[in-house]
């Protein structure tokens, strides 16, 4: 099943066009990487697609439904989730506050009310606390839980950021440059985290530089160059591609 599906995605930002008829569609259950040199698109596509950005035309369908422009929290509530390359915690929260946040949109009362501990806010919260401690559970963040988020190591703040995003239940997640900033260690932790995703029913679609990462864990691969897409395919298919190899090296060593 088609979970998201682009089509004639077109960006310009003043004379400069960004993105020029991009085609995307995601498949149910998998995890596809976008990829492409820097300039190509990649980022522009990325916040399109999430609500960040509005398109010039073309159009995004998710689930059979047309989203169009629609902003980013409509896309959330449809079960779009995304994180940034520029991690976007709350530093002087706990990792389980950082996490119950991430669900409070599937709550009636909201952030506020559940600060201010309002009567029909207390048993939502509890309810709450109770999904997002499972959820640091399942992604071996328990033991972090009451840690200030701001003070844990990189690679953890990434996989908080990404429980936070689960939160939201979502059918398909985003994923800008997971690997960015990380340590050899840690994105092979990483790895092994997304591929556990995907075990756990979640689609995922994700923009990554680290080649190593998006060859290890992707099933199909989706590449871009001066704002078109230049080739898909399988990860040892999109290596093996010529235009591929051109766009990352040149000319002349795809030659050679």
């Amino acid at each position: 099943m088609v979970v998201l599906d682009a089509r004639g995605v077109k960006k310009s930002f003043g004379g400069v066009k960004a993105l020029r008829g991009v085609d995307v569609t995601v498949q149910e259950g998998t995890i596809t990487a976008l990829i492409g040199p820097n300039g190509s698109g990649k980022t522009t596509l990325f916040n399109i697609l999430s609500g960040v950005l509005p398109m010039d035309e073309g159009k995004v369908i998710f689930m059979n439904q047309e989203i169009g422009n629609w902003p980013a929290y409509k896309r959330a509530a449809l079960g779009i989730a995304r994180t940034f390359q520029n991690l976007q915690i709350f530093q002087e929260m706990s990792v389980l506050e950082n996490v119950m946040a991430g669900g409070f949109r599937h709550t009636s009362s909201g952030f506020m009310a559940g600060g201010l501990s309002l009567p029909k806010a207390r048993g939502e919260m509890g309810a709450l606390e109770k999904k997002a401690l499972k959820l640091l559970e399942e992604l071996e963040l328990t033991p972090y839980a009451h840690v200030q988020a701001g003070e844990l190591p990189f690679g953890i703040q990434r996989k908080v950021e990404i429980a936070r995003a689960l939160a939201l239940a979502p059918r398909l997640l985003l994923l800008d440059e997971p690997a960015a900033g990380l340590t050899t260690k840690e994105t092979l932790a990483l790895a092994r985290f997304i591929h556990g995703l995907k075990e756990r029913g979640i689609t995922v679609f994700l923009v990554e530089h680290d080649m190593d990462l998006v060859m290890g864990i992707s099933d199909w691969v989706i590449v871009l160059n001066f704002g078109q897409k230049i080739y898909e395919g399988t990860p040892l298919a999109v290596k093996r591609e010529r235009t591929v190899i051109k766009a990352y090296l040149g000319e002349k060593r795809a030659k050679g």
